[in-house]
């Protein structure tokens, strides 16, 4: 036996033989900066265990928390005209849509699925703020209309999680139909007797917040989440004056008379089957019949707005 033996070879076995550690293990809360183990991250459904934090969750990691056993059904959503307009700004539209394609996994920015919750069925729709910041274009409105339809037919209340940084320009007149057309989708539901309720996330903005988001039975938002039309940057430039601590969060609006209810997504499902029955005029549920949720998908890496997002 030499050094060759006793020191370099298993030098360099060890060298070669390390195991890479992924990078993603731990993600930094935005808010107090405590590092999170991802699948404690994960299981408290993407809310920091040290500050109460709301981060941004996929709408397959919050439908499969929300429906019973995490089990849904995906709703087809009609497919509109690619780049109608031909738009191109620093790079083409059907690039950054498959930019975002590749970044989410998802098709376009709003997942449409019925399914039940604490044994009610109902019909759910979630915005993906990932998605090209969750901005409305004719996708969003096809995906909002179908579920509204697909509600009707079955006769289920729809819930709609919405995170937007408004209508997306790269359609401009045709993202700003959107309004209307979401608009008369709601009406459907109301002359339907079916409940619609709206769960505001962060950041909710623009001409999404001016259409079918302020436009529930009932309005509840998560903690701190942004809800406004102009952002507060963009107010406070206009007017050149300062505005009042934590102006058109949840907790603002709220105190003024704008929602009904602020939620932690941890006491969202309870929240919402609780809400939905009653509407429906069901009895409660009994808590030991609910099959409890899936758990939630590992943490996607997801844009951060700073404040309000542009239109």
């Amino acid at each position: 036996m030499n050094w060759i033996t006793n020191y370099v070879r298993p030098r360099i076995n060890s060298i070669f033989s390390r195991r890479e550690i992924p990078e993603n293990l731990w993600t930094k809360c935005d808010e107090c900066g405590t590092m999170l183990f991802h699948r404690e991250l994960s299981d408290n459904l993407n809310v920091c265990t040290n500050c109460s934090h709301h981060m941004g969750i996929t709408p397959r990691a919050r439908f499969a928390a929300l429906f019973d056993g995490g089990i849904f059904s995906e709703v087809d959503v009609p497919v509109p005209t690619p780049d109608p307009l031909h738009f191109r700004d620093q790079k083409k539209y059907p690039d950054r849509l498959r930019a975002a394609q590749k970044l989410t996994g998802e098709k376009e920015a709003m997942l449409v699925a019925t399914g039940e919750m604490g044994r009610t069925p109902v019909v759910a729709a979630a915005q993906d703020f990932s998605f090209m910041a969750g901005s409305m274009g004719m996708y969003v409105g096809n995906a909002i209309i179908a579920a509204a339809e697909t509600a009707v037919k079955l006769k289920r209340p729809l819930i709609l999680f919405s995170a937007a940084g408004g209508a997306r320009m790269q359609e401009g007149i045709l993202s700003l139909m959107q309004m209307p057309r979401t608009t008369v989708a709601v009406q459907m539901l109301k002359e339907a007797g079916l409940p619609y309720i709206v769960v505001l996330t962060h950041p909710t903005t623009g001409g999404v917040t001016a259409s079918y988001a302020m436009l529930g039975d009932v309005q509840i938002a998560e903690p701190g989440a942004l809800i406004c039309f102009a952002g507060p940057r963009v107010i406070e430039q206009t007017i050149r004056e300062k505005l009042p601590e934590g102006f058109q969060r949840a907790e603002y609006l709220l105190d003024h008379g704008m929602l009904d209810r602020v939620t932690p997504r941890t006491q969202m499902r309870d929240e919402l089957i609780t809400i939905t029955r009653m509407l429906m005029g069901l009895p409660p549920a009994i808590k030991g019949d609910l099959p409890a949720p899936a758990a939630a998908e590992p943490v996607k890496a997801e844009a951060k707005p700073k404040d309000a997002p542009k239109k």
